[in-house]
């Protein structure tokens, strides 16, 4: 049986102070990530599924079709990047999660996505 395509995934953060408002207990987080396809069979994104923990252990699951509205087709070699955003309650947090895929043989299986932080510039060293 063919294995899954590796789907290796990279991700940057920044913290966006124009939306936030500390004294609120806002922070806002944008996030790019590139889905990286290194297998020999294609694979198409079909869902996400997000934890998103703050500093206080709120967590926040988020499930949805596809991300920013696509479910990409990623050929071998090829990758998708996107944007998107948090808002949480304190400066800092995380999230991980999986995107659901479909192999091009037809076989279903989870990306893991790694843990990120999210945390304003110069409260972490």
């Amino acid at each position: 049986m063919p294995t899954a395509p590796p789907i290796r995934i990279e991700v940057l953060t920044a913290f966006l102070k124009e939306q936030s408002a500390p004294d609120d207990g806002r922070y806002a987080f944008s996030y790019t990530i590139t889905v990286h396809n290194d297998g020999e069979q294609s694979a198409k994104l079909l869902s996400r599924h997000w934890i998103i923990t703050d500093a206080n252990g709120k967590v926040e699951e988020v499930r949805g079709d596809g991300v920013v509205g696509e479910q990409p087709l990623l050929n071998p070699g090829q990758g998708f990047r996107y944007s998107s955003g948090a808002v949480l309650d304190t400066p800092v947090g995380t999230m991980q999660g999986s995107y659901r895929m479909r192999a091009a043989d037809g076989q279903h299986f989870e990306a893991p996505i790694p843990t990120f932080r999210l945390a304003v510039p110069g409260l972490l060293h």
